[in-house]
């Protein structure tokens, strides 16, 4: 969850009625942190802050920090501590052990994978699904990151140790850690793991599973130096440089200092391992014909490995188009048609390539990746964006939010308006002593939300009156979130997925599905849907003022079945559909 760096919302100190309820909460949800202990994480009088974030993702988090410390974070309604409060108090959760070069795979994003649990001498720790607990490395009991359990531990051992063990939300090294004091794990000898036989579990034909990052498996010996260190079971890992990819982002955590090539060739050979590996075990042949937006979107970002970012601008291609030219041209692998000008599709692939059955997909025993779930089609079910409505300051409303430190195109959720425009009316006194459902109007609440004709009549507006009119000064503005996949923040409305009835020649009627590609539908993979559901024929049109979308035609009047297609089977919200009560339109006259 913080593997990337996040936006903070909010800083402030906490009140004293939510000191008390954040101690109520934190000690329902960690019975065994003692009084003295619960007083010592939420002293009574010294300062506590509340921080509100919004996560790479578009998460939001609350972090309460103490003495610059992020102590703990809560997500979704539940507490979780982070490791500077695990490493005063270890006993808190419940913790599966593993090896020290998972602790930079951890703060990458990656999950705890069962065959990369070490089993200590008394066995594994009792948790139910969902349980919160900690994960620690061989010989030493300091936690280095913090999530949920995904099964109970019977079920566990019941897989035979195989499959996501802990889903990770918060680690050492990643970005809520460096927003702390930045220092280390403590050395707490762990009596569990003494002895414990280096290696990961072995896999049921025999061949042990190693960590893709050591240059070699594990071994008795390897144990045996790690326990031996003057910091069990951790390595030095360079601060300098995890300090350099907050600051420099995505672009520096691609770059790897021991590779001699260049940035450009970096990305070039990223590209090509990315649209092998899509073409290898994405895309099916009952797929093709498939535009080249949704190939690079659905399947090639899915197949980037985790901690680097697939960017064509940054290669020596600089565009798709030339980069799939070369693809066809130089290495014989696909065959790529233009639909119209500016619309691509992928029509053919050369399954028999030599370099393609050559090409083996990356692996990473021990760690997986969060899976990428954002296709209209093909193996991985469709599943439909988080929508959130957002607004834009406008240059009108600026003199409103300068209070709060926040300009032009300043983009916000309406819950962070209210509240803004709240703590405006309270700082400056606006409310209405006679009639506390007033706010007088002051020279700039006047400015900024009344209209010329008010300015000599309207002396006060109710609040919500207020609020309205402040959001309909404000640009409108949408996110999406695709699983798996940053944020997307768009000016305007969200446009809805739009469903018409024409009339062609015979008065036979046709029904027209477009911005498909807006929610992440696949308009070849509907096409498809649709021909099945009702036996009709389908075609692909591109859409007239627009580069990268098409139109999805088919015959007859199916709006009730393009309906129920989009409703029960993709799940998108019948207020995100235009036409569902479209009736047939009629051609024009003719001349």
């Amino acid at each position: 969850m913080f593997e990337k760096a996040f936006r903070v919302k909010s800083n402030t100190v906490i009140k004293g009625s939510d000191r008390r309820k954040l101690k109520v909460d934190i000690s329902t949800s960690f019975p065994s942190l003692s009084a003295e202990e619960l007083s010592d994480l939420v002293p009574n009088k010294e300062e506590l802050n509340v921080v509100k974030i919004y996560a790479h993702k578009g998460d939001a988090v609350t972090l309460y920090v103490l003495h610059k410390n992020p102590v703990f974070f809560e997500l979704e309604k539940r507490i979780y501590p982070t490791v500077y409060t695990l490493w005063r108090y270890p006993h808190v959760l419940p913790a599966f052990t593993t090896w020290p070069p998972v602790i930079q795979k951890l703060a990458g994003g990656a999950d705890l994978m069962l065959p990369g649990v070490v089993v200590p001498s008394g066995g594994l720790p009792e948790v139910k699904k969902g349980d919160c607990c900690a994960v620690k490395v061989v010989g030493n009991k300091a936690p280095v990151a913090v999530g949920t359990a995904t099964m109970t531990t019977a079920e566990m051992r019941s897989l035979a140790m195989k499959g996501r063990g802990v889903s990770i939300l918060h680690s050492y090294l990643d970005s809520l850690w460096a927003f702390g004091d930045k220092s280390g794990p403590p050395c707490i000898p762990d009596v569990d793991t003494e002895g414990v036989e280096g290696g990961f579990l072995e896999e049921e034909d025999g061949q042990e599973a190693t960590e893709a990052d050591a240059e070699e498996p594990y071994s008795s010996s390897n144990a045996d130096d790690i326990l031996d260190s003057p910091c069990p079971g951790l390595q030095e890992i360079s601060l300098a440089d995890r300090e350099e990819e907050g600051e420099k982002g995505i672009e520096e955590a691609d770059k790897d200092p021991e590779d001699p090539r260049s940035p450009q060739e970096q990305m070039d050979a990223l590209l090509l391992q990315c649209f092998l590996h899509a073409l290898k075990s994405k895309v099916k042949k009952s797929e093709l014909p498939l535009l080249t937006s949704t190939f690079l979107r659905i399947h090639m970002f899915s197949c980037c490995p985790n901690g680097k970012q697939l960017d064509i601008k940054k290669s020596s291609y600089k565009k798709l188009s030339k980069f799939l030219q070369s693809m066809q041209q130089e290495h014989r692998l696909v065959k790529v048609k233009e639909l119209s000008k500016g619309v691509e599709s992928i029509v053919e692939v050369d399954w028999k390539n030599r370099e393609l059955r050559s090409f083996c997909s990356p692996e990473d025993p021990g760690i997986e990746e969060a899976p990428v779930e954002v296709g209209g089609g093909g193996e991985r079910p469709y599943r439909p964006p988080e929508i959130t409505s957002l607004y834009s300051v406008s240059s009108r409303l600026e003199p409103l939010f300068q209070d709060a430190n926040i300009r032009k195109g300043t983009v916000l959720q309406p819950a962070e308006v209210r509240t803004i425009i709240t703590d405006y009316v309270k700082r400056n006194e606006l409310v209405d002593d006679t009639n506390k459902n007033y706010v007088i109007i002051n020279p700039i609440l006047c400015d900024c939300l009344l209209e010329k004709s008010e300015y000599q009549d309207v002396e006060a507006l109710k609040w919500d009156d207020l609020f309205s009119r402040t959001l309909d000064k404000m640009q409108h503005c949408h996110q999406l979130v695709f699983p798996g996949l940053p944020p997307v923040v768009r000016k305007g409305p969200l446009e809805p997925i739009d469903i018409t009835v024409a009339s062609r020649g015979s008065n036979k009627k046709v029904t027209i599905i477009k911005n498909l590609e807006v929610y992440g539908l696949d308009p070849v993979a509907v096409s498809v849907a649709l021909q099945h559901r009702v036996q009709a024929s389908s075609a692909l049109n591109p859409v007239p003022g627009s580069k990268d979308r098409v139109s999805v035609q088919i015959q007859g009047n199916q709006v009730q079945q393009v309906g129920k297609l989009l409703l029960d089977m993709y799940q998108i919200p019948r207020k995100y559909i235009q036409g569902l009560d479209n009736k047939v339109q009629k051609p024009g006259k003719k001349k």
